[in-house]
């Protein structure tokens, strides 16, 4: 589905009535997605960017729509593409993310810059969210209110997603993927499926993923289908006596393999078959050797543009 935008300054996209989006295309690893929430003088931004050069033009494109920039800033999961820029909006802004995400944004902290050395990642000290919560958090901007429910484990254990009930936005950081290959290595196969069902139950309009292009609601289809294929080629992998870079190796996507990022197949079987073993929603992987099999995958380090 076409979703109607309007441009609104630059590097945001007027997706509702006091809603907007920068997308970061394609969305590729570290190209992530965020959201503004601007009515009656209150400002709330989802999600912020990798590096801080890019973290900074998004701060530029908010305060042409918010000037002063936001209240508040939600972090979705700890991953550095979506916290790494809370240092351009701290500490003016209060940032807020569930208590679990707050935790691992310390443990992990700039882990991920170790996966790529070759990008220019900037002055990027970390910044932690000020305020945590367990389950579900309010905030109001003028007469729009933001819904922070917590919807994990999925792609991690601690997401959350962003519902703006009176325009029928739906922020949905990595839960849900739009044309880019889903990732659920850090968190569960069976917990996204059981958080999607509950983002449908939402019945949102617009569908601001966590990366790749703003759509409706056929990015959660696609997401679930490719999750789904993901639990069968697990289970025939371990059926087969394979591990999961030979099932990856084995596995037909079909369609799902002109996704972006396709290598992460590899490490998302890790958890797949992990599941299909027993092992509980976001229980601990090991998340080294699911990257070796995704750069074994790829022929490669995978690309990253942030």
């Amino acid at each position: 589905m076409a979703v109607p935008h309007t441009v609104a300054g630059p590097g945001l996209l007027e997706i509702a009535d006091g809603v907007y989006a920068r997308e970061q295309l394609p969305g590729g690893w570290c190209l992530n997605n965020a959201g503004l929430v601007a009515c009656g003088g209150r400002a709330v931004l989802v999600d912020t960017a990798a590096t801080r050069a890019r973290a900074r033009h998004l701060a530029e494109a908010v305060d042409a729509v918010a000037p002063g920039g936001p209240d508040i800033v939600v972090n979705t999961h700890f991953h550095g593409d979506h916290v790494f820029g809370n240092v351009e909006f701290a500490p003016r802004a209060t940032v807020v993310a569930h208590e679990q995400t707050r935790s691992d944004v310390a443990e992990s902290g700039h882990g991920l810059c170790r996966l790529w050395p070759t990008v220019d990642w900037g002055d990027i000290p970390l910044v932690l969210p000020d305020v945590t919560f367990e389950d579900e958090l309010t905030f109001h901007a003028g007469d729009l209110t933001v819904r922070l429910l917590h919807v994990g484990p999925a792609h991690t254990p601690g997401d959350v997603v962003a519902w703006v009930p009176e325009r029928k936005v739906l922020f949905a950081g990595d839960v849900v993927w739009s044309r880019v290959t889903p990732f659920v290595l850090m968190g569960s196969v069976q917990g996204s499926l059981e958080a999607l069902e509950r983002l449908r139950g939402l019945r949102p309009e617009v569908v601001v993923a966590g990366h790749g292009p703003v759509s409706g609601t056929e990015a959660l289809d696609a997401t679930e289908a490719y999750l789904r294929l993901l639990g069968d080629v697990a289970r025939e992998g371990l059926r087969a006596g394979r591990t999961p870079l030979a099932a990856a190796r084995a596995a037909d996507l079909g369609p799902f393999g002109e996704l972006q990022d396709p290598e992460r197949l590899a490490a998302n079987l890790h958890r797949a078959c992990a599941e299909a073993q027993g092992m509980p929603p976001g229980g601990r992987i090991d998340v080294a050797a699911a990257f070796q099999d995704m750069v074994a995958l790829h022929g490669g380090l995978p690309p990253c543009a942030a």
